[in-house]
């Protein structure tokens, strides 16, 4: 439990003032790495907080065993959306995006109008790899849980000391898609990458090779009510194989067409979302 000192330190609206005041500073650096064209809409800021507050929240990470554990051909990780069973550091610093202010500055940075975070963290929440624990490139679905708006940010904050490329666990971005090369983001400490999400933004994280520690990631969705795209379109979360991995790749085809054609006949699936902060008392984690 959290001491009234510790509890200054981490209510969200004080790592909101720290984090507004981070993304103002760099706004015009982030504005141009995010529109640049022909790729995958992106930026990302280092130092987001003082280093001790990071440290902090790492610390309050639960242990995988308290989480949900996601484990199949597409992904090997733990996820938690129902954050009130944790340390109340990391519900703080989650809704601390979804602070007016940083939505603001994130439309600015973004140039995406209309943003709205997700008080539900539908796939939000946070994460956690371990060593040889891996997500293979997917698309992430393209709406909220009640297919009312479309999903269009995502926010990714790493919170593990002393992380670095040769750790594995890093954002790769195919721009030209999964038969590509990936475009690659270090999970480094303290790092805050904004990435668009549409039926063109194929992603994924390498393996984890680093035994000593986990990588641990805060993240927010940011949904709008129109596509960032001109048309309409909806799809299911889409995974694929790397590109060395054909016999994975047609399974992985395959079953992202059997999940697709579910979703034609049953418009909101056959299955309540779980992957979600459930506010009534019906708590449930996991999708």
């Amino acid at each position: 439990m959290s001491s009234p000192e510790q509890h200054v330190l981490t209510d969200r609206r004080h790592y909101a003032d720290l984090i507004a005041t981070k993304l103002l500073s760099a706004k015009k650096h982030l504005a141009g790495e995010f529109r640049q064209p022909e790729r995958i809409q992106s930026c990302f800021v280092d130092d987001l907080l003082p280093d001790s507050l990071t440290q902090q929240i790492f610390d309050a990470f639960p242990c995988p065993s308290e989480m949900m554990e996601r484990k199949s051909l597409r992904e090997h990780k733990f996820v938690a959306a129902q954050m009130n069973r944790y340390n109340p550091v990391l519900e703080e610093i989650v809704f601390a995006f979804q602070d007016p202010r940083i939505v603001e500055l994130v439309e600015e940075i973004t140039g995406l109008q209309g943003m709205l975070p997700d008080e539900h963290l539908y796939a939000g929440g946070i994460s956690l790899m371990g060593c040889h624990h891996f997500l293979n490139p997917h698309l992430d679905n393209s709406h909220d849980k009640d297919r009312n708006l479309y999903r269009a940010l995502n926010l990714l904050y790493y919170v593990t000391p002393d992380w670095s490329h040769e750790s594995g666990g890093n954002l790769e971005l195919w721009d030209s898609g999964p038969h590509g090369e990936p475009r690659e983001i270090v999970s480094k400490f303290n790092r805050l990458v904004l990435m668009a999400t549409h039926k063109k933004s194929w992603h994924s994280v390498s393996q984890v090779r680093a035994a000593q520690a986990a990588r641990c990631c805060v993240s927010n969705y940011y949904f709008a009510s129109t596509p960032i795209e001109e048309h309409a379109y909806f799809h299911v979360t889409t995974f694929r194989g790397r590109p060395e991995q054909p016999v994975r790749n047609f399974v992985l085809r395959c079953d992202a067409a059997l999940r697709m054609g579910i979703r034609r006949v049953f418009g909101k699936g056959v299955r309540t979302p779980k992957h979600l902060y459930v506010r009534s008392g019906k708590q449930g984690q996991g999708r």
